[in-house]
């Protein structure tokens, strides 16, 4: 069955894409997510207030997956040590290689593929911006949450701060947690794995990535279901704006074009030798009726041997 492309995301690129004009984006756009991350951290008092009132949401609609995946993680080393690295590190590697991978073999497609991951991540940092929330692993231990990162960080080389290095915990922004782009760009990750991957085992690691990663920052207590949800709500809404994001990526570089390109004028400011329009002109004319203006009025020209008859004598000259 054949694929059903999104209305301007699927048109092939107006210019050809270059990795050296593409990497730098890729890491401003990436800068400018980090330091927007760390902008807007937020009152703590606030990111608190905001996941116990997540909870409190969830315990209304009877959600609850956390808490046992939690205690899971905790409990059994196998899971929780590996679960710690596949959260700390997987988004860092699988993102950019997904990324590479389509610009690589899948050019048409890269472009709108690239436009719906970074609309996306822009989205999600409105949202760190609005609504700071505090993980569960930050929360009172009185509401049953273990860091499983701090408890296995023996095993790896994050501490007791997020998944950043040892030291540098305070380079990042904790209460980052609503919506988790985590999941967010595992999903990203899963839908190109489907629809480009081509094989079995692509489309079973589209569907798996993401589940297990949603899996993932709920049992390492680094974020909520509907943080999760949110996640998934942000990459939806990034879909919908890629063709509107395009087509103004498209009227802006149309428009810069314009500007900086210069008029071409003529070099030698010459004109043209034939006037035409529906008008005949002869050898040696350069304004159409300019023998009738030279003869005159009512005069007719002599006839050339061309005009005479056959054996009529040439005029004289």
């Amino acid at each position: 069955m054949p694929h059903t492309e999104t209305p301007g995301t699927e048109a092939a690129p107006t210019t050809r894409l270059r990795w050296w004009t593409e990497l730098p984006l890729i890491v401003l756009v990436y800068a400018c997510y980090s330091a927007g991350r760390l902008l807007v951290r937020g009152d703590v008092s606030d990111a608190v207030d905001h996941g116990l009132a997540i909870l409190r949401i969830e315990k209304v609609l009877h959600l609850n997956a956390e808490h046992p995946l939690n205690r899971l993680f905790t409990r059994e080393p196998w899971l929780g040590v590996p679960a710690d690295f596949w959260y700390a590190s997987l988004h860092y590697v699988v993102t950019p290689a997904i990324l590479v991978w389509i610009f690589r073999s899948r050019t048409v497609r890269y472009r709108a593929a690239r436009t719906w991951l970074m609309t996306s991540t822009f989205i999600g940092l409105i949202g760190f911006t609005l609504l700071p929330t505090c993980p569960p692993r930050l929360l009172d231990a009185s509401h049953g949450f273990v860091d499983t990162m701090a408890f296995y960080s023996s095993y790896g080389w994050w501490g007791g701060e997020a998944s950043a290095p040892r030291g540098l915990g305070g380079m990042t922004n904790q209460y980052a947690a609503m919506p988790s782009l985590h999941v967010g760009w595992a999903l990203w990750c899963g839908v190109m794995l489907w629809r480009y991957g081509g094989t079995r085992t692509a489309k079973a690691a589209g569907v798996i990535y993401p589940l297990v990663t949603t899996i993932v920052v709920m049992g390492t207590a680094n974020h909520y279901f509907l943080d999760a949800v949110a996640g998934a709500a942000v990459m939806a809404a990034g879909l919908l704006l890629t063709p509107f994001v395009l087509r103004g990526a498209d009227r802006a570089r149309t428009r810069l074009a314009a500007r900086f390109t210069p008029v071409a004028q003529d070099s030698g400011g010459t004109r043209a030798t034939i006037v035409s329009g529906g008008c005949q002109t002869s050898a040696g004319e350069r304004i159409p009726r300019q023998r009738e203006q030279r003869i005159g009025a009512g005069a007719e020209p002599d006839a050339s041997p061309t005009d005479a008859g056959d054996g009529a004598p040439a005029p004289a000259r």
